[in-house]
């Protein structure tokens, strides 16, 4: 599970006991720091935490600050590890050379806020921008604007959270219409007439979606694995053996078919971020493959030797015709050489490489590169 999901259902549980929450993000970084803009934490009426901002260094430190605020407030909080003298005065010792600075919302249980979006975005599986304001030259009652979430876009509505200033509002929902499209999350300054206001526009992915083809006993571990990354995982086998459901008990979803009857997983496949064939059988193989390579998902992997794949790949291409972009997501051998045999390991090499494509990284060794680990 990652940290959008567990936070997004212990939030579900604070609404349901009609208790108040916190909502910390980091929206600025400068320098090294263990987190990078978009971390999330909640901290929940009886202070329990769920989710990251740090290393463990600053969450103590926050969660003093929730206890002096009142409903509906935000803040931001700006930690400074630049210089050693200040590191020390603040008592956390980072040694990270960063400055940090985290928002910190309250949230009240029957409101709309940015975790009921993102709670509807993840059910959807649809991304969404998140537009924080956290800084201004002016004091915020001059700019009439309020510090936190203003607004959230999702690709079918925009909401927006009790702001006022509409002009504002606009400039920003054009903005985040822009991030929308590039998917790349951004900082923006905006001049208003009783000085700058800095809002920070996030891009939040959809879910990762991935389907596993094939419901052999080496796929229990990859979907263990990619379950316990949050992603959400759909089974899909030709032998109708009922014991699947229970072998994949970990999957959102479990799919026995036929294999002439494959083509009719399309809808299934409109969201896929990723598609792994393991079916051990060649002509289920090759009918997956049918399947899947015309379709948008980016990342298709398939397990066997070389020699075997190359020759599902002549054999669909005496009938079909493949596009150069197409073949380029299909992954044969699977996965990433790190000298795996056991089914675990395979299942770590799959995971690892299907994260790497996904995050637009060619993985290999962090010491080996000369630039920073976050573009």
């Amino acid at each position: 599970m990652n940290d959008l999901q567990a936070i997004l259902e212990a939030f579900q549980v604070t609404r349901q006991r009609g208790e108040p929450a916190f909502l910390v993000t980091v929206v600025q970084t400068q320098g090294s720091t263990y987190r990078r803009p978009g971390a999330r934490m909640l901290i929940t009426a009886s202070d329990e935490t769920i989710g990251m901002v740090s290393g463990g260094c600053l969450e103590q430190d926050i969660l003093e600050h929730t206890r002096q605020m009142s409903g509906g407030e935000a803040i931001v909080v700006t930690y400074d590890s630049t210089t050693e003298d200040e590191d020390i005065l603040w008592g956390f010792g980072l040694g990270c050379n960063g400055v940090v600075q985290v928002l910190v919302e309250s949230l009240l249980p029957d409101a709309c806020n940015p975790l009921t979006v993102l709670a509807d975005c993840w059910r959807d599986r649809a991304p969404a921008v998140l537009a924080s304001i956290f800084q201004a030259e002016a004091s915020l009652s001059e700019t009439s604007v309020k510090q936190g979430a203003c607004l959230a876009l999702t690709p079918d509505k925009l909401i927006v959270f009790d702001q006022h200033h509409a002009d504002f509002i606009t400039k920003i929902a054009a903005d985040a219409q822009a991030v929308l499209h590039w998917q790349q999350s951004t900082l923006k300054s905006y001049d208003l007439a009783t000085g700058t206001v800095q809002v920070f526009l996030e891009f939040v992915p959809s879910p990762t979606v991935l389907m596993i083809f094939g419901a052999g006993q080496d796929a229990i571990p990859v979907a263990q694995m990619a379950k316990s990354l949050g992603w959400q995982i759909t089974v899909a086998d030709c032998r109708a053996n009922l014991a699947s459901y229970d072998r994949f008990a970990v999957a959102d979803q479990v799919v026995l078919t036929r294999r002439e009857r494959l083509p009719q997983l399309y809808p299934l496949t409109d969201q896929l971020s990723a598609a792994v064939v393991m079916t051990h059988n060649y002509l289920d193989d090759l009918e997956v493959l049918r399947t899947v390579l015309p379709t948008a998902v980016p990342y298709v992997g398939i397990l066997g030797p070389k020699r075997r794949t190359e020759r599902l790949l002549q054999e669909l291409q005496t009938t079909e015709t493949y596009s150069n972009t197409q073949l380029a997501k299909l992954h044969a051998p699977i996965g990433l050489d790190i000298g795996a045999e056991t089914p675990a390991a395979i299942a770590v090499s799959i995971v690892a490489e299907i994260q790497a494509v996904l995050a637009h990284r060619t993985s290999g060794f962090l010491k080996h590169s000369a630039m920073p680990i976050h573009q």
